[in-house]
């Protein structure tokens, strides 16, 4: 059996989940299966997506910035997409029927190797990422989570839709989560103003990374850290960078459509290498 699978984004093009997935593919042994690109944007989004199941996709990944829009479009969600009110996951029956499913919660906090019970968490940003984050950070029993956003009116949404707090400025915290696109162009690579201007973007300066012990920035981009990841590091913060959190939400989705167990090490080796 042939079947495609891709990921829907807008960009999409610094995507590392296709050589992430071939590779996984490969490994475990499904031959004719492909993962491709899918760059689409947000005003052809819908009949993208519902043409894809008779193009022969068996279920596509989600990023920014359709997630909350491919939760609308769904015909059927798993608990998780509904109560974060956001998909990174499609998967279409053979009558082409939607099912949506987020695996950017569990994702994260696989990544993370621990649940943040009791501790402090902030979450920068407001979209379909920020939103599985501060979810899987509350259900996980953090003690406080936080939202910052450049709107201060989409955290000030988010926080009362998911029952955190919003906050003006970034707060101190154990634990930050950059689910924000900045740092996703190149710009700041070795030049001091350009990383700060990164890290300005996020409402933070160098000096403020030093408040943070576990650092998550999901932006990962081609041969340079970002500012963010750079400026944590020099902390001595424990960080994961984008790609560590691509592959554990990546192996949950490849999991929900191939029926079998993901190769992690697979995923990272290919994540990294591409």
């Amino acid at each position: 059996m042939r079947a495609r699978l891709g990921v829907l984004g807008w960009p999409v093009a610094h995507s590392r989940s296709p050589a992430m997935h071939n590779a996984a593919l490969a490994h475990m042994g499904i031959e004719g299966w492909r993962y491709q690109l899918l760059p689409v944007p947000p005003a052809l989004l819908e009949q993208t997506v519902r043409a894809l199941p008779a193009s022969g996709f068996a279920g596509a990944n989600v990023t920014i910035p359709h997630k909350q829009r491919a939760l609308a479009m769904a015909d059927s969600a798993g608990d998780a997409a509904l109560a974060i009110g956001a998909a990174n996951t499609l998967t279409f029956a053979d009558g082409g029927a939607i099912a949506a499913e987020n695996t950017d919660a569990p994702g994260l906090l696989a990544a993370l190797g621990r649940e943040p019970r009791g501790e402090r968490a902030l979450v920068l940003g407001a979209g379909g990422s920020a939103r599985a984050a501060v979810w899987a950070l509350a259900q996980a029993s953090a003690r406080e989570v936080s939202i910052w956003n450049r709107t201060p009116g989409r955290a000030r949404a988010l926080a009362e839709e998911l029952g955190v707090r919003a906050v003006s400025e970034p707060v101190a915290a154990e634990l930050l989560v950059n689910c924000t696109s900045v740092g996703l162009e190149p710009g700041a690579d070795g030049d001091r103003h350009g990383a700060e201007r990164e890290l300005s973007a996020l409402g933070l300066s160098f000096a403020a990374l030093g408040s943070y012990e576990t650092v998550v920035d999901l932006v990962y981009r081609a041969g340079a850290q970002t500012a963010l990841v750079q400026a944590a590091t020099a902390h001595g913060a424990r960080v994961l960078d984008g790609l560590e959190v691509l592959v554990h939400q990546g192996a949950l989705s490849l999991e929900l459509w191939t029926g079998r167990k993901a190769p992690l090490e697979v995923m990272r080796a290919a994540a990294r290498a591409a």
